[in-house]
């Protein structure tokens, strides 16, 4: 799943604004309740057209046409689909690292097997139908189907149990505990009496047109360029979360291009843009009222790891200590000053985020990390007996044959092209010949899955509940034939796979416990270096206070929460940032 958007164009801030001025910049319309559309400043105009003071208008994780409303399939359904419709149990507070209680009023382990869920009461469906632990067992019990994305919890569960209508029982064979709080938050519900009829595969494929759910908003309508959701007055939330979201109208514009998303932003047509804008510093410094998360560098919160990722299998890396000399060789800061303008920031050699920090076992760090050293690394290829024969500036294997690696990330992802020949440049000073090369996305992701690349770039795993999805990322075994979501590098370390195991099983809230654990996968990671962590991405957010106010940001007495609408992230803070908003003009 993506959570970056990129831009076949960079734009200068300048030019961009010429653009709107002169109209170059063109704003997609705003939607009619139809579905029809007319522009974002013309309601007075237009009495059909939806009011610009109750609607907000996003973008930023759509890349077409709307293709389902479907909370099963949570990597392309229509934005909004999980989150402001279907709900889950729990959401996840980064910053309190706490689960809170959602379509849960409690859960607790009643035992080392068991795990009870108390419901709210007086939440409904909007089909009025009331919600029961009978929807809960239902949508759980459909990851016994083999396609269903989460399939994987039943090795462990074992049984769920309607206990009565606002109680729930999980049993397992074992406590994965930290996998279990992933889930507890990341498991839209959906209602038995409307899917309970349903194939596998129109569980799985189906488009689920005018979607019967829990949540805030309702679907409204949509066409090939937006998504119009539409508040529900009767949410259950309004009391038992006291939250009460203020715009009526929720608009999801797909995304189009650098141009048309920064002149959405400066005409006031757009509210929250959580797109990639390369010029996002001079929008900020340029008084041209958009924001961001922090005034100054880095601009934006952290939201995943960029890793440079060595298939293992392949020679030379195969070699731990010939992937820990590329690890030297890459000249990180150059990318976070050249081609992001600092709006990212550097990892820590462990890759985890910022929010983690408190997990980092700095002595491991101080002992095994690493940092941009090309001595360093042109003393670990000759240590490692890794020799320039022929005089050209280039080490060769140590058989005497020569190293030509290809580096790919997809054609028309600016900042990580520009990223990737910087990474190329620089190992090539230390003699590691490296070559960029950019294929189309579909291309890439053919040979990433199927292990026939040298090197890649990949930012797959985000923030969660637990750095336990981290490392599962990074170590999970066996290796399939198409490796689809983790481990591409295909790396083999049992000793390191049984450890994620151990760590699954330690209590969530046993922060010591925790960082046992992870203390010794971080040292097997840094000696082996698996994946070779560069930089955190930003969770691209740039906001406009003309219509709404009261975003997150660093700022004294601010909301803090997560300003996203990224598939995934509402229960990260996303809906408690829209739910949050007042009009900038009552």
């Amino acid at each position: 799943m993506r959570n970056r958007a990129r831009y076949l164009i960079p734009l200068l801030v300048a030019g961009v604004v010429a653009a709107g001025c002169t109209g170059g910049g063109s704003t997609p319309p705003a939607p009619q309740g139809s579905g029809s559309a007319s522009a974002p400043g013309a309601a007075a105009a237009n009495p059909n057209s939806l009011p610009r003071n109750e609607t907000l208008y996003m973008s930023g994780t759509q890349w077409g046409p709307p293709a389902n409303f479907n909370p099963i399939r949570e990597w392309d359904s229509a934005t909004g689909t999980k989150g402001l419709a279907y709900e889950t149990l729990f959401h996840f507070d980064p910053n309190a690292g706490k689960l809170i209680p959602w379509l849960a009023e409690s859960g607790d382990w009643v035992d080392d097997k068991t795990y009870q869920v108390k419901l709210r009461s007086g939440v409904t469906w909007s089909d009025g139908k009331p919600f029961t632990s009978a929807d809960v067992k239902y949508t759980f019990e459909l990851g016994k189907m083999e396609t269903i994305p989460y399939h994987n919890i039943w090795d462990f569960l074992t049984t769920v149990e309607a206990v009565d209508p606002q109680t729930v029982k999980f049993s397992f064979s074992k406590a994965n505990y930290q996998q279990w709080s992933f889930n507890l938050y990341s498991r839209s519900i959906v209602p038995e009496h409307i899917w309970k009829d349903r194939s596998e595969q129109d569980v799985l494929d189906g488009v689920n047109e005018n979607p019967v759910a829990t949540g805030a908003y309702k679907y409204m309508s949509h066409d090939q360029d937006r998504v119009i959701w539409v508040k529900r007055d009767d949410w259950w939330g309004k009391t038992a979360l006291r939250m009460d979201p203020k715009p009526k109208y929720i608009v999801d514009i797909v995304n189009s291009s650098n141009e048309v998303a920064m002149g959405l932003l400066l005409q006031k047509g757009l509210d929250l843009s959580n797109n990639f804008l390369p010029g996002a510093a001079n929008l900020v410094k340029g008084n041209f009222g958009v924001s961001t998360f922090y005034p100054e560098p880095p601009y934006m919160l952290s939201a995943n790891t960029a890793w440079l990722v060595p298939n293992t299998t392949k020679k030379p890396m195969d070699d731990p200590e010939f992937r820990k000399a590329l690890a030297y060789s890459v000249d990180t800061k150059k990318i976070i000053e050249g081609v992001y303008g600092n709006l990212v920031k550097v990892s820590s050699p462990t890759g985890l985020l910022p929010q983690w920090d408190q997990y980092v076992d700095q002595s491991v760090v101080g002992q095994s990390g690493f940092t941009f050293d090309t001595a360093k690394a042109k003393k670990l290829l000759a240590d490692a007996g890794y020799r320039d024969r022929d005089g050209d500036g280039l080490v060769e294997n140590k058989d005497g044959s020569k190293i030509n690696l290809k580096l790919i990330v997809p054609s028309g992802w600016t900042d990580w092209m520009e990223s990737i020949r910087v990474i190329a440049a620089s190992a090539k000073d230390a003699g590691i010949n490296v070559t960029p090369d950019f294929p189309d996305f579909n291309a890439l992701v053919e040979v990433r899955n199927s292990g026939k690349f040298d090197l890649l770039i990949n930012n797959e795993r985000g923030l969660s509940s637990t750095p336990w999805t981290y490392y599962d990322y990074i170590f999970q075994l066996p290796i399939r034939k198409v490796q689809n979501t983790v481990n591409f590098g295909r790396y083999e370390n049992k000793e390191a796979w049984d450890l994620v195991h151990e760590l699954d099983q330690v209590k969530a809230d046993d922060v010591e416990g925790m960082k046992a654990v992870i203390s010794k996968l971080q040292k097997i990671h840094l000696d082996e270096m698996p994946i070779i962590p560069l930089w955190y991405n930003g969770l691209w957010s740039q906001v406009s206070s003309s219509v709404w106010k009261n975003w997150p940001s660093s700022a004294p007495n601010a909301p803090k929460t997560a300003p996203v609408a990224w598939r995934n992230w509402m229960e990260l803070g996303g809906f408690e940032t829209i739910a949050q908003l007042q009009p900038a003009n009552p």
